[in-house]
């Protein structure tokens, strides 16, 4: 049967070559002139109007770039919506078996939560041209001008970013495109916060604040940062999001968790912290192999245009941050706990993913494997430092995000290398080289300014939507709900029927 449609499909493959050869045979024949066999006394036809000339190659050329740029910015959206599965892996994963229906569910509903309201407001407080602080124009619905750029040269008349670097084909993409790929971004971060408060948050509390957070933080940090807002003014740079993204969605989940509280029996009273092991490290791993592909469109992708140079570069500064961190965590796992635990080597693997983030357009490979061996060590001595205070977040996500993505963002700072600055120079360099570098501190001052900008920000108002949430509709479970598992306290279902499931 198989052979039959390989006859088939040949035969048809075959039969279009012959007819595209034809038809170019056909179109490159000169036409005949009638005139040439009409008698000599007869009238000359009236002139025919003369053809609209057709694009140049110069036209085509923009044509076709504009077409590479939009499918790569694309594709890359898509990759990084691919993620979605591999947070929703990790976190089952390292959870209990008796919630992972709720942690499944709560991985699938946000991002359509979030898709519904940063279309309908989170992409004009962002990108909608306003002030400084936030976008006021064009708000709802994607309804405004496009006002969407990348990176922004400085107006020195107005202290504003306007214009685009050339290197980089953000304007040439739709603007729907755009859209897209910071649909994509805005998603990430608010699955950031469903594993620190995994196990005992109430389902539409969680609903609730994956809202909030499409409207009133992600976007307001993203004016800031990448719409034209008083950070990027100043030169604060954060090529994919080590803290537009990550640092985000790990300051909300830390205000999270700390209004939450620790899960029932994590700390005994003396302080001992007890262990609460996750029920399928398969899935978990399963889960990290797709975030480390799906990094390769978060990063490269945000290249916003098809340039094979910057791409090749920016995939491989990515790889080897994630590969050197996933050696330093295993090893630092090893030294500290005396045991390889394979839940500290995937955090390592992100760790180094989310630190890279930030700086993987400007830092050279070399500088991207010490940026990566540094954050393998960071994660690893983070789960343990949060666990000493007690703040209790079932798959180190506080860890992984927040702490790394403070620390990729000082590396643009400390690492930015002269030689890749040129890519994005048109007369002044946005980012200027780091401090380790060759350059001063003038660039690890502006990313330091914004580091604490955003945590001032996200802390206070994501803490103020966590309070407001547990006087109101509540965000913790009941113990009796805890004890049995969310899964059927919060969905009347299981994830492994006919299983018999231990209760604590």
């Amino acid at each position: 049967m198989m052979r039959r449609w390989l006859t088939f499909l040949s035969i048809g493959l075959l039969l279009s070559l012959m007819a595209g050869v034809s038809l170019a045979q056909e179109e490159a024949k000169p036409a005949e002139t009638p005139a040439a066999a009409a008698p000599a006394a007869a009238a000359p036809a009236e002139a025919a109007p003369a053809a609209a000339p057709g694009p140049t190659v110069e036209e085509r050329l923009n044509t076709l770039d504009v077409t590479m740029d939009t499918i790569w910015v694309l594709v890359t959206a898509m990759l990084v919506f691919f993620m979605n599965l591999g947070f929703a892996c990790v976190e089952s994963g390292m959870c209990r078996a008796k919630n992972c229906t709720n942690i499944l569910s709560k991985n699938f509903i946000v991002f359509a939560v979030t898709s519904v309201f940063f279309w309908l407001l989170g992409w004009g407080l962002m990108f909608g041209d306003g002030n400084p602080v936030v976008g006021t124009q064009g708000l709802l619905m994607v309804g405004g001008e496009d006002n969407s750029p990348a990176l922004w040269t400085a107006d020195a008349a107005t202290n504003q970013y306007k214009g685009v670097y050339s290197s980089i084909g953000w304007t040439t993409v739709p603007l729907w495109a755009k859209f897209f790929f910071q649909l994509v971004f805005a998603g990430t971060a608010a699955t950031i916060v469903s594993g620190a408060v995994a196990e005992r948050i109430k389902y539409l509390s969680f609903i609730v604040f994956s809202a909030l957070m499409a409207v009133a933080i992600y976007p307001v940090i993203g004016h800031w940062v990448w719409g034209g807002g008083w950070l990027q003014a100043k030169g604060f740079y954060d090529f994919a999001g080590s803290t537009q993204v990550h640092s985000i969605g790990g300051w909300a989940a830390l205000m999270g968790v700390i209004i939450l509280g620790p899960r029932i029996g994590k700390y005994s009273a003396d302080g001992k912290v007890n262990a609460i092991p996750g029920h399928n490290l398969t899935a978990a791993t399963i889960g990290c192999l797709i975030l480390w592909l799906g990094w390769f469109g978060f990063n490269p992708g945000s290249t916003m245009n098809a340039d094979a140079n910057f791409i090749a570069h920016v995939c491989n500064t990515t790889n080897i941050a994630a590969a050197v961190a996933t050696l330093t965590a295993t090893a630092t796992c090893w030294v500290k706990l005396g045991k390889p635990d394979l839940g500290m080597t995937l955090n390592g693997c992100l760790a180094g993913l989310v630190a890279i983030t930030a700086p993987c357009s400007v830092v050279t490979v070399t500088s991207a494997a010490i940026i990566g061996a540094i954050a393998g060590v960071i994660v690893v001595l983070a789960v343990i430092t949060f666990d000493k205070f007690k703040i209790d977040d079932p798959v180190g996500a506080t860890s992984v995000h927040l702490v790394n993505g403070v620390f990729g963002t000082l590396c643009v700072g400390l690492f930015a290398d002269a030689g890749k600055l040129k890519d994005f120079a048109i007369g002044e360099a946005v980012c200027m080289p780091g401090l380790l570098t060759g350059g001063g501190a003038d660039q690890l001052i502006r990313q330091l300014t914004g580091i604490v900008s955003v945590a001032v920000y996200v802390v206070v108002v994501s803490g103020i939507c966590w309070v407001v949430l547990k006087s109101t509709i509540g965000i913790r479970v009941s113990a009796e709900e805890e004890i049995e598992g969310l899964d059927i306290g919060e969905h009347g279902n299981n994830a492994y029927h006919g299983f018999v499931l231990e209760k604590t």
